[in-house]
């Protein structure tokens, strides 16, 4: 693999060096890099926000960035009790058969799920890829039906899957939005198959081939994810980086060359960390405010949010965001634990920067019978007196 070239890093090192600090002092913040690429996106991983994008709803082909899915699916089958890593599966012909970048296994022969799983992550094997479907569904067709389900579910409607390899197919697409998503859910839903995305070589049958992810050996916080690459999609490259507990996902499509993705990619993680911070504002089952409850056993409800809050912010910002709650004027029991009474709103200068349900901390039971009449009586003059 060619380094990175001496001019790249010079003009990286000045950017951190000078215009950076510079930019940081004043509260400004340069206009996002201009990538050579069709499509492109960096999300925050916790808190969902794209800092920066382009066409990132565009539909293009994905190439073998469909085989994210093919493992994330089979990483969730295991997951969920429904494979183990030891179950052997039995190579068939069509598996065999899949050409473009391969595992090389034998027609015939018995692979593990867990080989096949980094056949397909570490060497991008279409045959691994196959063979795992067929294990999966009964066939590579009936795979892909599992597959959009699971997109559907994620949020990807900008994603329709054909097969479990990425090769070209007339009606196979994704936008580098969705596949962001898919990320997300893939480090969230597979933490203990996750460091697979990371490790850079696997051997399977006396071959030990690279992982094609050139920043895995470039820079030490980048832990996945999956290259792809047709004559359709150019050159692509899902990645994921952490550095100060703060997790980005960037995604490139149509980019000219490895080395064009790589450095694009580059370029992304390299202006977000420098520009932008995630904060955890709440985490899950924090008391945010104590409401009247009419009608229950208690009289008071706590309320907050069911999963941790995050918010990605510009430096500097942080005094500028306001948080509002919005509920409803009368909260009647019952209430169950988890049930949603209203929003958590996040505003930055003005702005809607992210929203989430505010719920019930605890359940309520009614009052009793006298307690529920004399809550009546109170709420019709209250009524009357307009409060």
């Amino acid at each position: 693999m060619n380094p990175i070239r001496p001019s790249i890093y010079l003009v990286l090192l000045l950017f951190s060096l000078i215009l950076v600090p510079l930019a940081q002092a004043n509260n400004l913040m340069p206009s996002p890099p201009q990538l050579a690429a069709r499509s492109y996106l960096i999300m925050d991983a916790h808190s969902g926000q794209v800092l920066v994008a382009q066409n990132e709803h565009e539909r293009y082909p994905p190439a073998s960035l469909v085989k994210i899915m093919t493992s994330y699916i089979a990483e969730q089958e295991i997951i969920r009790g429904n494979l183990a890593e030891n179950d052997l599966v039995t190579i068939s012909e069509k598996a065999w058969r899949t050409g473009g970048s391969r595992m090389f296994v034998q027609e015939g022969t018995q692979v593990s799920v867990i080989d096949l799983l980094r056949g397909i992550i570490i060497q991008s094997g279409n045959d691994a890829s196959v063979a795992i479907a067929e294990h999966i569904a009964g066939s590579e067709e009936a795979f892909a039906d599992l597959m959009n389900q699971h997109a559907r579910r994620i949020g990807m409607t900008n994603t329709h899957f054909e097969n479990a390899t990425g090769l070209p197919s007339d009606n196979q697409y994704a936008s580098a939005y969705d596949l962001a998503l898919l990320a997300r859910a893939l480090i969230n839903d597979s933490p203990d198959y996750y460091p697979i995305y990371a490790e850079k070589y696997f051997e399977y049958n006396k071959i030990r081939q690279p992982n094609r992810n050139r920043l895995l050996w470039r820079d030490d916080t980048v832990d996945g994810i999956k290259t792809g690459h047709t004559n359709a999609a150019g050159y692509c490259l899902v990645a994921s980086a952490v550095r100060d507990d703060m997790r980005l996902i960037s995604v490139v499509m149509g980019s000219a060359s490895e080395e064009t993705r790589a450095q694009e990619t580059q370029q992304l993680l390299a202006y977000a960390y420098r520009f932008f911070r995630t904060h955890q504002l709440y985490q899950a089952g924090e008391t945010l405010s104590q409401s009247r409850v009419w009608g229950g056993a208690s009289d008071q409800v706590r309320l907050g949010v069911a999963e941790l809050m995050a918010v990605t912010l510009p430096r500097g910002q942080e005094d500028n965001i306001e948080v509002t709650l919005d509920l409803p004027a009368r909260i009647k029991a019952p209430l169950e634990q988890g049930q949603v009474l209203g929003r958590v709103v996040v505003n930055l200068n003005g702005e809607e920067l992210e929203s989430r349900d505010l719920v019930a901390l605890e359940a309520v039971e009614p009052a009793g019978l006298l307690k529920r009449i004399w809550h009546s009586i109170l709420q019709f003059f209250m009524g009357l007196l307009g409060k």
